[in-house]
């Protein structure tokens, strides 16, 4: 379409079908440039049309040109999809594309608000690298700073009392949680219970903690399918403070004995504090750092994934990308807001391990990774989501993962009741199918847009949504047209293995197994 109009042509999918599979308003943006109405535009590109396999019509509608595939055209696209079901919505885009997500502190197990982040980076790691994008995962560990040296002070304390049992007080800010107390063991085991009263060792005792909270975190992320290329690691970053530093040249500078960043000439609210009086570091130059270090590995675009609560840190770490001579425009800054969680309605209680937070194991353990993974890539990671768990362990139509899983569980147990070989299936022509069968066709189809559509706009929910409307289609085929036996039954079947194609791809898409049988529990 793009070589016969000769530009980029911007589709869009009717709400009524009667119009076709797309439409277009190019003629309206052509109107200025041709000095001519859009409805005679649209009419003369209709015309251009008329010698195209790919379309049975292309008709002129009040200035829109709307499009209807034809019958052959569809046939052969999922005889091919069939036939190459690994290549199935693939693309072929180039460039490297460096990724950071998560990125916790390594001072306690992840919550809730580290899993939808963790969940939205993953998916969209997923559909970028479908697409053909050379993409490395990679997860930023902030270990050093006052919050490594507190989660030495919690471990020295919870061990005093509760491994020691003396009576100790506690400060007013502190790690808690059940994980303290196998890290308060092993480290009784490891340095002896002396390590506790040891304020000289308590900055090593840390840096041991921050590892073995790191294979914590490693484990849960897992657990849940994700998992990353690189980690970098902060504490590794600030012996390459001075070059750095010097590569600012005058976008840093001393006042009042600390270090400032001239952000407020790039657009932040004002300049920010880079080192302070007694000469530590902000968390803002360990950033400024590891961007730096980034850069110079060459990659064409840069994308970071950060708690909403972060929505003020952008303008100045954009600042220090600029100074330090990279274009700021190659990194791209999501935010992914926090999460309220219910139970049967009611606010969901807290966990005694997780001491304040909602723990991700704890709601991977209630629901399973699946649900988990689908709940936080259904809708918009900048908007606020609340969500029950009690909705997610319903084995019916209302549990929205249940109803997609069972979409492709209920295919594949149409195709084992068949008498049709598989040969038979793929030879059969997709043709005269009838409407509904046809607008099911049409809708798997679709996948190849919905992938590349969902991780241009950056919005993985787009494939969840996708993924609930094609199932809500198969089930209504289901019940609506009988298959086995029929005059058209391997027309059907080929069908449905097309849907079931798109299912599969679309689920491990979103990090989600396709099951290919439910339970008889599952099934009533």
């Amino acid at each position: 379409m793009r070589e016969t109009l000769g530009r980029e042509v911007v589709l869009e999918k009717p709400r009524d079908r009667s119009f076709g599979h797309f439409a277009t308003p190019i003629a309206f943006s052509l109107a200025k440039e041709l000095k001519k109405s859009p409805m005679v535009i649209a009419q003369d590109l209709a015309s251009s049309f008329e010698e195209s396999d790919i379309f049975s019509s292309v008709e002129s509608v009040k200035g829109y040109l709307n499009f209807r595939l034809s019958e052959s055209f569809l046939s052969e696209y999922a005889a091919w999809a069939l036939q190459n079901t690994t290549e199935f919505a693939k693309g072929d885009k180039n460039g490297k594309i460096l990724l950071e997500f998560v990125s916790a502190n390594p001072t306690g197990p992840l919550h809730i608000g580290h899993a939808r982040g963790a969940v939205y980076g993953d998916t969209l790691l997923r559909l970028g690298r479908h697409l053909g994008y050379d993409m490395t995962a990679e997860y930023y560990v902030n270990d050093a700073g006052n919050q490594i040296d507190l989660l030495g002070l919690s471990i020295q304390l919870h061990g005093r009392e509760n491994l020691l049992d003396e009576s100790v007080e506690y400060p007013e800010s502190y790690y808690r949680g059940e994980y303290l107390d196998a890290l308060a063991r092993d480290a009784m085991e490891k340095f002896g219970f002396e390590i506790f009263h040891d304020e000289s060792r308590r900055r090593e005792l840390a840096m041991w903690a921050k590892d073995e909270v790191m294979k914590i975190i490693v484990k849960d992320l897992g657990d849940t399918n994700i998992f990353f290329d690189t980690f970098v690691y902060e504490s590794t970053l600030y012996e390459d403070w001075e070059r750095v530093m010097s590569k600012m040249g005058e976008g840093v500078y001393e006042k009042d004995a600390k270090v400032w960043i001239a952000s407020e000439s790039k657009g932040d609210e004002k300049d920010r504090v880079v080192v302070r009086e007694d000469g530590r570091p902000t968390y803002l130059a360990g950033d400024i750092v590891y961007h730096n270090q980034k850069f110079e590995r060459g990659y064409d675009h840069y994308i970071n994934i950060w708690g909403a609560d972060h929505h003020g840190y952008i303008p100045r770490v954009k600042a220090a990308v600029e100074f330090l001579g990279y274009d700021s425009k190659k990194l791209e800054v999501l935010l992914s807001q926090m999460v309220s969680l219910l139970k049967d309605g009611e606010p969901y209680k807290m966990s005694k391990r997780a001491g304040n937070v909602i723990l991700m194991s704890d709601i991977v353990e209630e629901i399973g990774s699946d649900a988990l993974r689908f709940i936080f890539a259904s809708k918009k990671s900048d908007t606020a989501l609340e969500f029950d768990l009690a909705e997610f362990k319903k084995q019916d139509s209302s549990n929205p993962i249940f109803y997609i899983q069972y979409a492709h569980a209920r295919i594949k147990t149409i195709l084992s009741k068949s008498s049709l070989s598989e040969e038979d299936i793929l030879l059969a022509p997709l043709e005269g199918l009838g409407e509904n069968a046809d607008v099911l066709l049409f809708d798997a189809l679709l996948l190849p847009e919905v992938v590349e559509d969902a991780f241009n706009s950056r919005q993985v929910q787009k494939l969840s949504d996708y993924l609930k409307a094609l199932a809500a289609l198969l089930h209504k085929f289901y019940y609506d047209c009988r298959i086995i036996g029929t005059p058209n039954e391997a027309k059907y079947l080929k069908l449905l293995m097309v849907v079931a194609l798109s299912l599969k791809t679309g689920l491990g898409l979103l990090g989600i197994e396709a099951k290919e049988h439910m339970s008889k529990e599952d099934e009533s």
